[in-house]
């Protein structure tokens, strides 16, 4: 969900984009994906407060906390690779 975040933030920002439709879009896609992804996985898009949540509980939370930090850091660089890719192409 980081990674679709991501991909409408760098389109919707991008120097070809209509003026002014930036705060649209990234609203829009952020409340996406907060209506679809607290029901299904309880989705957090921002690491602090996953690890916020991890101290609370300890144990197994702090095991899987590296991973609220890492894959979106890797979804981050692996998009931002991709779409200067395919920006490049247009």
């Amino acid at each position: 969900m980081t990674a679709m975040f991501l991909v409408i933030i760098l389109g919707a920002t991008d120097r070809r984009a209509t003026a002014g439709s930036a705060p649209i879009a990234i609203g829009l896609g952020l409340t996406l994906i907060y209506l679809i992804g607290i029901p299904v996985t309880n989705t957090s898009l921002n690491p602090a407060r996953s690890t916020g949540q991890a101290l609370f509980v300890g144990g197994w939370a702090l095991q899987q906390l590296w991973l609220f930090w890492v894959a979106p850091i890797a979804g981050t660089v692996t998009d931002t690779l991709a779409y200067r890719k395919c920006a490049a192409d247009m």
